[in-house]
């Protein structure tokens, strides 16, 4: 296997992250990309850096404009007078996104910390002064490992950080500010006519979804923890299967709080059967870690090794996978939950 990094990737250090209405310490620290990186030192696996692919791959499922906005965020942030640590908001608009609508609908989530977020906001994707750097290899991560599929490979790991999957086409939220898996997605139909994605992160991939929700080509699944009170809370519920032309080409697959490695194969078993069905030519990986059951902002019960099981489930689906890190917060456990998945995607 041939796997994708680069040491700027780590340099994306955020400082503020707001949870249950207290600031507290962020999640998504520069360490984990080293857990990741000795857990693939320990399968003999060195990762390559990215090439510089520049903004072209991720233009074709963001925004020109949100692009612009995160490449200059930083800059025109240290113009404004007393300015704070970081770009982070303090207003939000209210926009139901369909001007025929007089307001959204009411909030799907039944928890108050979901009701907030529907009306305020969210806080947890803060921009420092390399976090567009950050983003911006990570995204070239991704892309190279895509080609590494393209040009022959069987499969390909892109340790990516930061995240990508709760990113829209024009959205940052979720500590996630460019979608890398929605932009290697997008980039292998250069050669292949459908592509399965599957997203076992333990949150729902809603920005993948929104990118994907009206195309036929692109069959998005999701497994994650039941959204109706947890992150990301309006979406990954069992009634979104797409719209227009995607009707049908979407899947959630919400998982009960405090479910272990065994709901979690069954699920991934429900996946393959769409996925086959499809007819994919190739399949996307979006892995998270933080369904292991020690991750700090976790609600799944899963051990390193029913990573494992995860790694020989998607082998046995035969397709060119491509395997694209999403979260993970429990910064002892990742490297293990990686090894077991690398171990198990290397069994025959």
């Amino acid at each position: 296997m041939r796997a994708f990094y680069h040491p700027d990737q780590a340099i994306h250090d955020p400082r503020q992250y707001m949870r249950f209405g207290r600031l507290v310490a962020p999640k998504d620290l520069p360490a984990r990309t080293q857990k990741l990186l000795g857990a693939l030192k320990q399968r003999g696996v060195a990762p390559e850096a990215p090439a510089a692919h520049g903004l072209q791959p991720a233009l074709a499922v963001h925004t020109p404009s949100y692009l612009h906005f995160l490449e200059t965020a930083w800059d025109r942030w240290t113009q404004l007078p007393d300015y704070g640590p970081e770009v982070w908001p303090n207003t939000f608009p209210y926009w139901s996104g369909r001007p025929e609508d007089d307001a959204r609908p009411p909030c799907p989530a039944e928890g108050l910390v979901g009701q907030v977020g529907w009306y305020l906001g969210d806080l947890s994707v803060p921009m420092g002064p390399h976090t567009w750097l950050s983003t911006l290899r990570s995204c070239e991560t991704a892309v190279s490992a895509a080609e590494a599929l393209l040009a022959g490979e069987r499969q390909a790991y892109a340790l990516c950080r930061p995240s990508g999957h709760h990113a829209r086409a024009d959205r940052a939220t979720g500590f996630c500010y460019v979608n890398n898996t929605a932009v290697a997605a997008q980039h292998l139909r250069s050669r292949y006519g459908k592509i399965a994605i599957l997203d076992v992160d333990a949150h729902h991939g809603d920005g993948t979804q929104q990118i994907f929700y009206n195309r036929p080509d692109i069959l998005t699944i999701s497994i994650h923890a039941d959204p109706t009170n947890y992150y990301p809370f309006f979406t990954g519920y069992a009634g979104e299967t797409g719209h227009g032309a995607g009707e049908g080409f979407n899947l959630n697959l919400p998982l009960a709080h405090g479910s272990d490695g065994d709901a979690m194969a069954r699920a991934i078993d429900a996946a393959a059967t769409r996925i086959r069905a499809f007819g994919a030519e190739a399949l996307v990986l979006a892995l998270g870690f933080d369904a292991h059951r020690l991750d700090p902002i976790g609600v799944l019960t899963l051990e390193a090794e029913d990573f494992g099981r995860v790694g020989a489930q998607v082998q046995a689906f035969g397709l060119p996978t491509l395997v694209v890190q999403e979260g993970g917060y429990a910064i002892d456990a990742i490297g293990d939950c990686l090894s077991a998945f690398l171990a198990g995607l290397a069994d025959r």
